[in-house]
């Protein structure tokens, strides 16, 4: 088994398996700002990567948004969209979430079995 990846917050991009537009993403990988998430916000550029996580809740969430629970591989294993004041179930087979808002997935062509790339933003 191969090496674990360490993720640190930042920012980064997106790339969905057989699409060619990078989604800007931001990257909460401690627990500040994996708590923090997207609460008290109006709205997101891209998507936020939570991890490790596999549950999200939207309470005191501003809008309404899309979640896609990704497994190991970074493979999409579910995804679902949640108002605020909600409770996502855990998925078991998830090792991190990706939030948008609610429509962006759909656009951007990301569903259950997609493979997604994370590319860390260089650190200065």
């Amino acid at each position: 088994m191969g090496r674990r990846r360490q993720w640190r917050n930042g920012t980064g991009s997106l790339t969905i398996a057989g699409r060619d537009a990078l989604v800007p993403l931001e990257i909460a990988a401690t627990y500040g700002p994996r708590r923090r998430g997207l609460l008290d916000r109006d709205g997101i550029t891209g998507a936020i990567l939570l991890t490790p996580c596999n549950s999200v809740h939207t309470f005191r969430m501003r809008f309404t948004i899309d979640v896609a629970y990704l497994d190991r591989e970074l493979r999409v294993v579910d995804i679902h969209t949640l108002s605020p004041g909600r409770i996502g179930r855990p998925r078991l087979l998830a090792r991190h979430v990706l939030e948008a808002e609610a429509g962006a997935m759909a656009g951007w062509g990301l569903a259950r079995g997609v493979q997604v790339t994370i590319v860390p933003a260089a650190s200065a």
